[in-house]
Protein backbone atom coordinates (compact mmCIF):
# COMPACT_ATOMS: atom_id res chain seq x y z
CA UNK A 1 0.00 0.00 0.00
CA UNK A 2 1.64 3.37 -1.06
CA UNK A 3 -0.81 5.91 1.03
CA UNK A 4 -3.86 6.31 3.11
CA UNK A 5 -6.25 9.23 2.86
CA UNK A 6 -8.04 9.69 6.14
CA UNK A 7 -9.91 12.80 5.07
CA UNK A 8 -13.42 11.20 4.67
CA UNK A 9 -16.43 9.06 6.36
CA UNK A 10 -13.94 5.98 5.95
CA UNK A 11 -10.24 5.41 4.80
CA UNK A 12 -9.67 5.47 1.14
CA UNK A 13 -6.40 2.90 0.82
CA UNK A 14 -4.64 3.76 -2.38
CA UNK A 15 -1.66 1.48 -4.01
CA UNK A 16 -0.53 4.01 -6.36
CA UNK A 17 1.17 7.42 -5.99
CA UNK A 18 -0.38 9.43 -9.23
CA UNK A 19 -4.48 8.78 -8.90
CA UNK A 20 -5.43 11.16 -11.64
CA UNK A 21 -7.97 13.70 -10.25
CA UNK A 22 -11.38 12.20 -11.60
CA UNK A 23 -10.94 9.14 -9.72
CA UNK A 24 -9.75 10.82 -6.65
CA UNK A 25 -12.95 12.67 -6.51
CA UNK A 26 -14.84 9.30 -6.88
CA UNK A 27 -12.94 7.67 -4.58
CA UNK A 28 -14.00 10.30 -2.16
CA UNK A 29 -17.54 9.77 -3.19
CA UNK A 30 -17.73 6.13 -2.36
CA UNK A 31 -15.67 6.56 0.82
CA UNK A 32 -18.49 9.02 1.55
CA UNK A 33 -21.19 6.75 0.54
CA UNK A 34 -24.10 5.83 3.33
CA UNK A 35 -23.43 2.16 3.10
CA UNK A 36 -20.21 1.80 2.61
CA UNK A 37 -18.04 0.05 4.86
CA UNK A 38 -14.93 -0.33 6.68
CA UNK A 39 -12.75 1.48 3.99
CA UNK A 40 -11.87 1.90 0.06
CA UNK A 41 -9.78 0.07 -1.69
CA UNK A 42 -8.27 1.78 -5.02
CA UNK A 43 -5.61 -0.80 -6.60
CA UNK A 44 -2.24 0.57 -8.58
CA UNK A 45 -4.38 0.65 -12.40
CA UNK A 46 -6.93 2.86 -11.19
CA UNK A 47 -8.68 5.64 -12.85
CA UNK A 48 -12.08 7.38 -13.85
CA UNK A 49 -14.77 5.79 -14.46
CA UNK A 50 -18.74 5.73 -14.09
CA UNK A 51 -19.37 6.73 -10.41
CA UNK A 52 -16.75 4.40 -9.07
CA UNK A 53 -13.02 4.57 -10.38
CA UNK A 54 -11.97 1.66 -12.65
CA UNK A 55 -9.65 0.10 -10.16
CA UNK A 56 -11.85 0.32 -6.80
CA UNK A 57 -12.77 -1.97 -4.22
CA UNK A 58 -15.78 -1.20 -2.44
CA UNK A 59 -17.63 -3.21 0.30
CA UNK A 60 -20.96 -2.19 1.35
CA UNK A 61 -23.49 -3.04 4.20
CA UNK A 62 -27.20 -4.05 2.99
CA UNK A 63 -27.21 -2.33 -0.47
CA UNK A 64 -25.63 -3.01 -4.12
CA UNK A 65 -25.03 -0.60 -6.34
CA UNK A 66 -25.32 -1.43 -10.36
CA UNK A 67 -22.73 1.23 -11.17
CA UNK A 68 -19.75 -0.28 -8.68
CA UNK A 69 -20.06 -3.10 -10.92
CA UNK A 70 -20.13 -1.57 -14.23
CA UNK A 71 -21.71 -2.11 -17.75
CA UNK A 72 -19.66 -5.24 -18.96
CA UNK A 73 -20.33 -6.63 -16.16
CA UNK A 74 -18.01 -10.27 -15.65
CA UNK A 75 -15.76 -8.98 -18.17
CA UNK A 76 -12.00 -10.53 -17.37
CA UNK A 77 -9.11 -12.63 -18.81
CA UNK A 78 -8.99 -15.96 -19.20
CA UNK A 79 -5.32 -17.77 -20.43
CA UNK A 80 -4.17 -21.05 -21.74
CA UNK A 81 -0.70 -22.33 -21.93
CA UNK A 82 0.50 -24.34 -25.12
CA UNK A 83 3.43 -26.72 -25.62
CA UNK A 84 4.29 -25.13 -28.57
CA UNK A 85 7.70 -22.91 -28.78
CA UNK A 86 8.64 -22.18 -32.42
CA UNK A 87 6.09 -20.68 -34.43
CA UNK A 88 7.37 -19.20 -37.93
CA UNK A 89 5.86 -15.78 -39.37
CA UNK A 90 3.86 -17.73 -42.46
CA UNK A 91 2.61 -19.84 -39.44
CA UNK A 92 1.35 -17.25 -37.40
CA UNK A 93 -0.42 -15.67 -40.08
CA UNK A 94 -2.13 -18.10 -40.56
CA UNK A 95 -3.62 -18.55 -36.90
CA UNK A 96 -4.36 -14.93 -37.25
CA UNK A 97 -6.15 -15.22 -40.17
CA UNK A 98 -7.97 -18.35 -39.08
CA UNK A 99 -8.72 -16.68 -35.54
CA UNK A 100 -10.63 -13.62 -37.50
CA UNK A 101 -12.18 -15.98 -39.69
CA UNK A 102 -13.54 -17.93 -37.13
CA UNK A 103 -14.64 -14.85 -34.59
CA UNK A 104 -16.39 -11.71 -34.96
CA UNK A 105 -14.78 -8.75 -33.65
CA UNK A 106 -16.01 -5.23 -32.70
CA UNK A 107 -19.57 -4.90 -32.88
CA UNK A 108 -20.16 -7.83 -34.87
CA UNK A 109 -22.32 -11.06 -34.14
CA UNK A 110 -22.55 -14.59 -35.47
CA UNK A 111 -25.72 -14.58 -38.60
CA UNK A 112 -26.96 -17.62 -36.40
CA UNK A 113 -27.55 -18.64 -32.95
CA UNK A 114 -24.90 -20.58 -31.25
CA UNK A 115 -25.74 -24.11 -29.41
CA UNK A 116 -27.94 -23.51 -26.31
CA UNK A 117 -25.71 -26.28 -24.19
CA UNK A 118 -22.92 -23.26 -24.55
CA UNK A 119 -24.94 -20.99 -22.70
CA UNK A 120 -25.72 -20.69 -18.71
CA UNK A 121 -28.45 -21.73 -17.50
CA UNK A 122 -30.91 -19.35 -17.99
CA UNK A 123 -32.64 -17.55 -14.38
CA UNK A 124 -35.99 -18.05 -13.31
CA UNK A 125 -37.72 -14.47 -13.50
CA UNK A 126 -34.89 -12.95 -15.40
CA UNK A 127 -35.94 -9.70 -17.19
CA UNK A 128 -33.36 -8.75 -18.70
CA UNK A 129 -31.98 -11.79 -19.80
CA UNK A 130 -35.14 -13.04 -21.05
CA UNK A 131 -35.35 -10.26 -23.73
CA UNK A 132 -31.77 -10.71 -24.66
CA UNK A 133 -31.74 -14.62 -24.88
CA UNK A 134 -31.89 -14.57 -28.73
CA UNK A 135 -28.82 -11.83 -29.36
CA UNK A 136 -27.04 -12.91 -26.31
CA UNK A 137 -26.79 -16.34 -28.48
CA UNK A 138 -25.70 -14.48 -31.87
CA UNK A 139 -22.98 -12.78 -29.53
CA UNK A 140 -21.36 -16.25 -27.59
CA UNK A 141 -18.07 -16.67 -28.98
CA UNK A 142 -17.75 -12.92 -30.18
CA UNK A 143 -15.01 -10.39 -28.57
CA UNK A 144 -16.24 -7.14 -28.72
CA UNK A 145 -14.17 -3.51 -29.37
CA UNK A 146 -12.53 -1.51 -27.47
CA UNK A 147 -9.78 -2.50 -25.05
CA UNK A 148 -11.06 -6.45 -25.86
CA UNK A 149 -8.19 -8.60 -27.35
CA UNK A 150 -7.07 -12.05 -27.94
CA UNK A 151 -3.17 -12.01 -27.43
CA UNK A 152 -0.55 -14.66 -28.24
CA UNK A 153 2.25 -14.65 -25.99
CA UNK A 154 5.56 -16.28 -24.80
CA UNK A 155 6.70 -16.79 -21.80
CA UNK A 156 10.17 -17.17 -19.87
CA UNK A 157 10.77 -20.42 -21.21
CA UNK A 158 9.58 -19.89 -24.67
CA UNK A 159 6.16 -21.60 -24.74
CA UNK A 160 3.24 -20.12 -26.80
CA UNK A 161 0.11 -18.81 -24.93
CA UNK A 162 -3.34 -17.19 -25.81
CA UNK A 163 -4.91 -14.62 -23.80
CA UNK A 164 -8.40 -13.21 -24.29
CA UNK A 165 -9.80 -10.56 -22.50
CA UNK A 166 -14.19 -9.89 -23.14
CA UNK A 167 -17.21 -10.01 -21.37
CA UNK A 168 -21.14 -9.98 -21.55
CA UNK A 169 -21.03 -8.20 -24.95
CA UNK A 170 -24.19 -6.04 -24.99
CA UNK A 171 -26.44 -8.23 -22.55
CA UNK A 172 -24.31 -7.15 -19.57
CA UNK A 173 -24.83 -3.61 -20.83
CA UNK A 174 -28.87 -3.68 -21.05
CA UNK A 175 -28.82 -5.60 -16.99
CA UNK A 176 -26.50 -2.76 -16.00
CA UNK A 177 -28.58 0.18 -18.09
CA UNK A 178 -31.99 -1.59 -16.45
CA UNK A 179 -31.03 -1.58 -12.94
CA UNK A 180 -29.81 1.39 -12.45
CA UNK A 181 -32.37 2.99 -13.30
CA UNK A 182 -34.51 0.94 -10.60
CA UNK A 183 -31.55 2.19 -7.98
CA UNK A 184 -32.18 5.71 -9.18
CA UNK A 185 -35.84 5.71 -8.61
CA UNK A 186 -35.40 3.94 -5.17
CA UNK A 187 -32.73 6.39 -4.05
CA UNK A 188 -35.03 9.52 -5.18
CA UNK A 189 -37.66 7.76 -2.89
CA UNK A 190 -35.56 7.91 -0.20
CA UNK A 191 -34.69 11.62 -1.17
CA UNK A 192 -30.58 10.32 -1.24
CA UNK A 193 -29.34 12.84 -3.99
CA UNK A 194 -26.14 12.59 -3.19
CA UNK A 195 -26.01 9.54 -3.95
CA UNK A 196 -27.81 9.74 -6.98
CA UNK A 197 -25.59 12.93 -8.30
CA UNK A 198 -22.53 10.93 -7.52
CA UNK A 199 -24.09 8.31 -10.00
CA UNK A 200 -24.13 5.49 -7.45
CA UNK A 201 -27.74 4.69 -6.70
CA UNK A 202 -28.43 1.66 -4.85
CA UNK A 203 -30.91 -0.95 -3.33
CA UNK A 204 -31.19 -3.20 -0.91
CA UNK A 205 -29.69 -6.71 -1.83
CA UNK A 206 -32.19 -8.49 0.16
CA UNK A 207 -35.14 -6.45 -1.71
CA UNK A 208 -36.62 -7.86 -4.69
CA UNK A 209 -35.28 -5.60 -7.00
CA UNK A 210 -32.19 -6.60 -5.16
CA UNK A 211 -33.00 -10.00 -5.60
CA UNK A 212 -33.53 -9.75 -9.28
CA UNK A 213 -30.52 -7.65 -10.09
CA UNK A 214 -27.93 -9.91 -8.13
CA UNK A 215 -29.50 -12.99 -10.41
CA UNK A 216 -29.01 -11.06 -13.70
CA UNK A 217 -25.51 -10.09 -12.35
CA UNK A 218 -24.80 -13.85 -11.59
CA UNK A 219 -26.28 -14.60 -15.21
CA UNK A 220 -23.96 -12.18 -16.99
CA UNK A 221 -20.74 -13.57 -15.17
CA UNK A 222 -21.33 -16.82 -16.16
CA UNK A 223 -22.32 -15.58 -19.77
CA UNK A 224 -19.42 -13.38 -19.93
CA UNK A 225 -17.10 -16.42 -18.92
CA UNK A 226 -18.68 -18.33 -21.31
CA UNK A 227 -18.22 -16.59 -24.54
CA UNK A 228 -14.32 -16.79 -23.05
CA UNK A 229 -14.51 -20.12 -23.30
CA UNK A 230 -15.98 -20.49 -26.32
CA UNK A 231 -13.43 -18.13 -28.18
CA UNK A 232 -10.31 -19.91 -26.31
CA UNK A 233 -11.61 -23.38 -28.12
CA UNK A 234 -12.35 -22.55 -31.47
CA UNK A 235 -8.56 -20.33 -31.13
CA UNK A 236 -7.39 -23.70 -30.20
CA UNK A 237 -9.20 -25.55 -32.83
CA UNK A 238 -7.18 -23.10 -35.41
CA UNK A 239 -3.83 -23.90 -33.44
CA UNK A 240 -4.54 -27.30 -33.99
CA UNK A 241 -5.24 -27.12 -37.81
CA UNK A 242 -2.13 -25.26 -38.14
CA UNK A 243 0.02 -27.01 -35.77
CA UNK A 244 -0.99 -30.81 -35.68
CA UNK A 245 -0.76 -32.89 -32.34
CA UNK A 246 -0.61 -29.35 -30.44
CA UNK A 247 -1.04 -29.72 -26.42
CA UNK A 248 -2.99 -27.56 -23.99
CA UNK A 249 -2.19 -26.57 -20.39
CA UNK A 250 -3.91 -25.43 -17.39
CA UNK A 251 -7.07 -23.04 -18.05
CA UNK A 252 -6.61 -19.93 -15.90
CA UNK A 253 -9.82 -17.15 -15.51
CA UNK A 254 -10.56 -14.10 -13.59
CA UNK A 255 -13.15 -11.58 -13.75
CA UNK A 256 -13.53 -8.11 -13.25
CA UNK A 257 -16.34 -6.48 -12.88
CA UNK A 258 -18.96 -7.60 -10.45
CA UNK A 259 -20.26 -8.30 -6.59
CA UNK A 260 -20.42 -10.95 -4.25
CA UNK A 261 -21.37 -11.59 -0.73
CA UNK A 262 -18.44 -12.20 1.32
CA UNK A 263 -17.40 -12.10 5.01
CA UNK A 264 -14.16 -9.36 5.83
CA UNK A 265 -13.08 -7.78 9.31
CA UNK A 266 -15.69 -10.61 10.47
CA UNK A 267 -18.88 -8.67 8.32
CA UNK A 268 -20.73 -10.43 5.91
CA UNK A 269 -20.26 -7.72 3.40
CA UNK A 270 -20.90 -7.16 -0.60
CA UNK A 271 -17.81 -6.23 -2.11
CA UNK A 272 -18.02 -4.39 -5.72
CA UNK A 273 -15.02 -5.03 -8.00
CA UNK A 274 -14.64 -2.51 -10.72
CA UNK A 275 -11.70 -3.12 -12.81
CA UNK A 276 -10.26 -5.16 -10.04
CA UNK A 277 -9.87 -9.24 -9.83
CA UNK A 278 -9.98 -11.25 -6.65
CA UNK A 279 -6.57 -12.34 -5.16
CA UNK A 280 -7.23 -14.47 -2.61
CA UNK A 281 -4.35 -16.72 -0.73
CA UNK A 282 -2.79 -19.10 -3.56
CA UNK A 283 -5.31 -18.06 -6.63
CA UNK A 284 -4.35 -18.16 -10.01
CA UNK A 285 -5.01 -15.06 -11.60
CA UNK A 286 -4.17 -12.46 -14.51
CA UNK A 287 -2.79 -8.71 -14.88
CA UNK A 288 -2.20 -8.19 -18.54
CA UNK A 289 -0.88 -5.22 -19.99
CA UNK A 290 -1.05 -3.36 -23.51
CA UNK A 291 0.00 -4.53 -26.58
CA UNK A 292 3.24 -3.92 -26.17
CA UNK A 293 4.39 -4.57 -22.63
CA UNK A 294 4.45 -8.04 -21.09
CA UNK A 295 1.46 -9.37 -18.97
CA UNK A 296 1.32 -11.37 -15.54
CA UNK A 297 0.00 -14.82 -14.38
CA UNK A 298 0.26 -14.11 -10.67
CA UNK A 299 -0.51 -15.55 -7.51
CA UNK A 300 -2.70 -13.98 -4.85
CA UNK A 301 -1.74 -13.06 -1.61
CA UNK A 302 -4.99 -12.71 0.56
CA UNK A 303 -4.14 -9.42 1.86
CA UNK A 304 -7.42 -8.36 3.86
CA UNK A 305 -6.68 -4.20 3.09
CA UNK A 306 -7.30 -5.03 -0.18
CA UNK A 307 -10.63 -6.87 0.28
CA UNK A 308 -8.36 -9.98 -1.44
CA UNK A 309 -7.59 -8.10 -4.52
CA UNK A 310 -5.25 -6.44 -6.74
CA UNK A 311 -5.25 -4.68 -9.89
CA UNK A 312 -7.14 -5.79 -13.39
CA UNK A 313 -4.53 -4.93 -15.79
CA UNK A 314 -2.24 -1.55 -16.31
CA UNK A 315 -4.96 0.67 -16.50
CA UNK A 316 -5.20 3.50 -18.57
CA UNK A 317 -3.08 6.30 -18.15
CA UNK A 318 -5.17 9.16 -20.88
CA UNK A 319 -8.58 8.86 -21.95
CA UNK A 320 -9.61 7.47 -25.64
CA UNK A 321 -10.40 10.81 -27.16
CA UNK A 322 -6.99 12.21 -25.86
CA UNK A 323 -4.82 9.12 -26.67
CA UNK A 324 -6.37 10.03 -30.62
CA UNK A 325 -5.43 13.77 -30.42
CA UNK A 326 -2.17 13.45 -28.60
CA UNK A 327 -0.58 10.37 -28.97
CA UNK A 328 1.83 10.20 -32.63
CA UNK A 329 0.70 7.23 -34.77
CA UNK A 330 4.11 6.31 -36.28
CA UNK A 331 5.61 6.64 -33.03
CA UNK A 332 3.48 4.00 -31.34
CA UNK A 333 3.74 1.82 -34.52
CA UNK A 334 7.83 1.58 -34.45
CA UNK A 335 7.43 1.18 -30.69
CA UNK A 336 5.03 -2.06 -31.87
CA UNK A 337 7.27 -3.25 -35.16
CA UNK A 338 10.75 -2.75 -33.40
CA UNK A 339 9.27 -5.55 -30.25
CA UNK A 340 8.36 -7.74 -33.18
CA UNK A 341 4.91 -7.60 -32.33
CA UNK A 342 1.91 -8.01 -35.12
CA UNK A 343 -0.55 -5.60 -33.70
CA UNK A 344 -3.27 -3.81 -34.23
CA UNK A 345 -2.52 -0.12 -34.33
CA UNK A 346 -3.38 0.25 -38.17
CA UNK A 347 -4.87 4.31 -38.31
CA UNK A 348 -5.24 7.41 -36.06
CA UNK A 349 -8.53 6.00 -34.47
CA UNK A 350 -6.90 3.29 -33.29
CA UNK A 351 -4.10 5.01 -31.22
CA UNK A 352 -7.32 4.82 -28.23
CA UNK A 353 -5.84 1.61 -27.65
CA UNK A 354 -2.00 2.02 -28.27
CA UNK A 355 0.40 1.38 -25.38
CA UNK A 356 0.89 4.77 -24.97
CA UNK A 357 -2.31 5.27 -23.94
CA UNK A 358 -1.77 2.73 -20.86
CA UNK A 359 0.23 3.11 -17.81
CA UNK A 360 3.99 1.25 -16.89
CA UNK A 361 2.67 -2.45 -16.28
CA UNK A 362 6.20 -2.71 -14.07
CA UNK A 363 5.17 0.17 -12.14
CA UNK A 364 1.93 -1.21 -11.13
CA UNK A 365 2.91 -4.62 -10.66
CA UNK A 366 5.68 -2.91 -7.96
CA UNK A 367 2.99 -1.37 -6.44
CA UNK A 368 0.53 -4.41 -5.62
CA UNK A 369 3.81 -6.77 -4.57
CA UNK A 370 2.22 -7.03 -1.16
CA UNK A 371 -0.97 -8.30 -3.50
CA UNK A 372 0.34 -10.59 -5.87
CA UNK A 373 3.27 -12.55 -6.99
CA UNK A 374 4.51 -13.25 -10.19
CA UNK A 375 4.35 -16.85 -11.77
CA UNK A 376 4.79 -16.48 -15.45
CA UNK A 377 5.78 -13.08 -17.89
CA UNK A 378 4.27 -13.31 -20.85
CA UNK A 379 5.06 -10.95 -23.52
CA UNK A 380 3.15 -10.34 -26.43
CA UNK A 381 3.82 -12.38 -29.91
CA UNK A 382 0.37 -10.86 -32.14
CA UNK A 383 -2.68 -9.09 -31.92
CA UNK A 384 -6.45 -9.14 -32.75
CA UNK A 385 -8.63 -6.78 -31.53
CA UNK A 386 -11.84 -5.51 -32.48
Amino acid sequence: MNKIITSEKIPIKLWLDDIEEGALTQAKNIANHPYAFHHIAIMPDAHTGYGMPIGGVLATKEVIIPNAVGVDIGCGVCAQKTLLKEIDASAFKKVIGGIRNIIPTGFNRHKTKQDESLMPELPRGATCVNKEWDMARKSLGTLGGGNHFIEIQKDDKGYVWIMIHSGSRNLGKKVADYYNKQAVEYCKKKNDVNSIKNELAYFPLDSEIGKKYFKEMSFCLEYALANRKVMMERVKDVFTEVFPGVEFKEFVNIAHNYASREKHFNEEVIVHRKGATKAEVGRIGIVPGSQGTKSYIVEGLGNSESFNSCSHGAGRKIGRKRAIRELNLEDEIEKLNRLGVIHAIRSKRDLDEASGAYKDIDTVMKNQSDLVKIITALTPIAVVKG
